[in-house]
């Protein structure tokens, strides 16, 4: 996963390290700042170690460093987290933590997130297979990411295809409902009581 070196109180050395390539030296001056419970040291950290810049790569320590930051509701390392639980790097494989991981951060706005959560729906990874909510979270994620780094809009477009003109109807006021501040879980959690309970009725 790639991140972008942002610029932070103390991290300046790092940082100027890191944009001239020296990776090992950034890492050293990131280092303690983590330990001292610097969420965004830790998450960079976490990136380090799963792209094996400056370091050895490490997926258990890339996990590590994620959950510390994640913990600390930072959304790009709960997304980080989500990705190594999905993909079984320095984890065991586990869809269902993955998802537990996608939906803090894709609350919290993070189109990667969402978008892989889309993904999750769509294929009944570790959540039962929904096209509209599938559909719905491309959808937010489109109009959250970039478009060079984002692949959602593709994927709204394949899932779209195999859905009826009800169920994008559905998927987009769905995508109205979670696009409202604070709201995306609740929304989302809404829908799928809604399934469930439509699932119980015809059984």
């Amino acid at each position: 996963m790639a991140i972008s070196w942002v610029a932070h109180a103390g991290f300046d050395e790092g940082l100027s390290a890191a944009n001239s390539g020296d990776f090992r030296k950034a890492f050293e001056e990131w280092l303690p700042l983590a330990e001292q419970g610097d969420a965004l040291a830790q998450l960079i950290l976490g990136v380090m170690y799963g792209n094996g810049q400056g370091v050895p790569q490490d997926y258990k320590e890339a996990v590590v460093w994620f959950r510390q930051a994640a913990e600390q509701d930072d959304a790009k390392a709960q997304f980080g987290l989500g990705f190594m639980y999905a993909n079984g790097q320095g984890v065991p494989q586990d869809y269902k933590e993955a998802v537990v991981w996608y939906r803090k951060a894709a609350e919290q706005g993070n189109a990667s997130a969402q978008n892989n959560l889309g993904a999750m729906y769509e294929s009944g990874q570790g959540v039962p297979p929904l096209r509209v909510v599938a559909y719905a979270l491309y959808n937010l994620s489109a109009a959250n990411g970039s478009a060079s780094t984002n692949n959602a809009a593709d994927n709204r477009q394949r899932v779209a295809e195999l859905m009826s003109a009800r169920e994008i109807e559905a998927g987009q006021a769905l995508t109205r409902t979670m696009a409202k501040l604070g709201n995306l879980l609740q929304g989302l959690d809404q829908c799928l009581k809604r399934s469930a309970a439509k699932k119980g009725a015809k059984q």
